[in-house]
């Protein structure tokens, strides 16, 4: 014997913790001690990795013990059995057969009577194949769960977006974060006002905002470790304004992986995704959540003067169809600023070579502009009825699809009165008892809860919707000449 530690290993996944008592880690601790005093083996020291798959071996204490083993502190290595080690055939055998006979280690799993040291272990191969058809099998179990919730409209997150959070009555149920609600509501706000992701981060990060990480753990969430947490980053303000989670649905099936051995997450094609409409409260309206959308289609590259050209994103080639990018130097008139081809510039061939002047585009568009006013000035009345039909055309949809939705919800709301009178009678009558009582109106209010929310929801949306159309008249109240001086 040397003075080499003896590692006992002890694991458990939440599958394993289903199989019963036997699994458990104390049962694994008493089991292990036991066999190594008798054994004679000395300088024991655990390692435990509670609550993880054996199909991942970057669990942190089996890696802890590994370096152990590399830096030549560890001797001999028991566990309980093949699968507390890992369930994973080929890599538990790689470290079993190649990497813990490389360090000199000896391998001991008590259970299925396998010691490296011996050499009657020709049964190890097809214990840890079978491991692994167990490892295999729950993983189709789990995912055939999974896929059946997420059909049924439940989040699959496990945590929810930043400006949610789930209901104390039901965990499936989200409730809107007033508190971070607020800040994105304000994201919006300013990438509508014109504001890049950054633009956006650096102005949170000045008026000292929590970020969702920081905003997390001042909650009690467990966070991850070397993660700045005080500073905004443009990733997340993008992330923020493409969640369609924000108009008060759900998504699920964003993500997938390869196979029950690879987490690594895969984005799944957005036609793939599984969307279910008004199932928790809105933050953003429809109509400020698909003008980001146009927006940041359109997003403009910094430039290093740092003044953004007024038709950046906006000027096409006539001939190519492709954008047409901004070109100046510091050392040069302003007017000599000008927009060119980019087919042109990056293959001669392609296209052909032209360009126009910024100074002319926007003498040419103030013309355009001149005459429309004009066309409007003189034919007012009939201008506002083209425009509001058409506006009215586009928003007709929406408010049609929301006005159904709210008849529906309020139906369902005056059934689930009727069914609470009707459960209050049974329960009075002895019918149905105290504890089926108790978790039947709390299901009835939680739906009814969602419904009014959903109602209040989509009236605040139809207003909207109207107010927009209103809106349309004001600015062609305006006098004309106001306009010009505008322009």
């Amino acid at each position: 014997m040397t003075d080499k530690k003896t590692a006992l290993y002890c694991r458990l996944s939440n599958d394993d913790d289903l199989q019963g008592e036997s699994n458990s880690i104390t049962n694994q601790k008493t089991m292990l001690m036991d066999y190594a005093k008798s054994n004679g083996f000395r300088n024991i020291e655990f390692y435990v990795d509670d609550g993880w798959s054996g199909t991942n071996f970057n669990r942190p204490d089996f890696q802890r013990m590994v370096r152990d083993m590399e830096n030549g502190c560890i001797s001999t290595i028991i566990t309980k059995d093949l699968s507390r080690l890992g369930r994973d055939y080929l890599t538990t055998g790689q470290y079993i057969e190649m990497i813990f006979p490389d360090f000199g280690v000896r391998y001991i799993a008590v259970n299925d009577n396998v010691d490296t040291a011996r050499e009657e272990n020709e049964m190890m191969v097809f214990r840890n194949v079978f491991n692994d058809f167990f490892a295999r099998d729950c993983s189709k179990k789990v995912r055939a769960v999974i896929k059946s919730k997420g059909k049924s409209g439940k989040p699959l997150t496990t945590k929810t977006p930043y400006g949610y959070k789930k209901s104390e009555q039901d965990k499936n149920v989200w409730e809107v974060d007033e508190e971070a609600a607020e800040v994105v509501r304000r994201i919006f706000k300013m990438c509508i006002e014109g504001y890049g992701p950054t633009q956006i981060a650096n102005a949170l990060t000045k008026d000292n905002v929590p970020t969702p990480t920081a905003y997390q753990s001042a909650k009690g969430w467990t966070v991850p470790e070397n993660i700045k947490i005080n500073r905004w980053a443009a990733r997340s303000v993008s992330d923020i304004l493409s969640r369609i989670e924000y108009l008060g649905h759900t998504v699920n099936f964003r993500t997938h992986t390869r196979s029950y051995k690879c987490k690594k997450r895969i984005y799944n094609p957005q036609e793939e995704w599984e969307i279910f409409e008004n199932t928790h409260p809105a933050i953003i309206s429809q109509h400020d959540f698909d003008l980001v959308q146009k927006l940041r289609e359109r997003r403009k590259r910094p430039q290093k003067s740092k003044e953004v050209n007024i038709f950046s994103g906006m000027v096409y080639c006539a001939d190519c169809g492709k954008p047409m990018y901004l070109c100046r130097n510091s050392s040069k008139p302003k007017s000599d600023e000008h927009l060119k081809c980019g087919t042109y510039a990056a293959d001669s061939s392609e296209c052909s070579s032209h360009y126009i002047r910024t100074c002319v585009l926007k003498e040419l568009v103030i013309n355009e502009i001149n005459k429309l006013l004009m066309i409007v000035h003189e034919n007012r009345d009939n201008f506002i009825s083209k425009v509001t039909e058409k506006a009215n055309e586009s928003h007709s949809n929406d408010v049609k699809t929301a006005k159904k939705t709210i008849v529906k919800s309020e139906k369902r709301i005056a059934e689930l009165d009727k069914l609470f009178a009707k459960l209050y009678e049974d329960n009075v009558s002895g019918k149905i008892s105290d504890e089926r009582f108790e978790v039947l109106s709390q299901s009835y209010e939680n739906e009814q809860k969602q419904l009014k929310a959903t109602v209040s929801e989509l009236t605040k949306f139809i207003e909207a919707k109207e107010q927009q159309n209103s809106d349309i008249r004001e600015p062609l109240k305006t006098p004309i000449q106001t306009f010009q001086n505008m322009i």
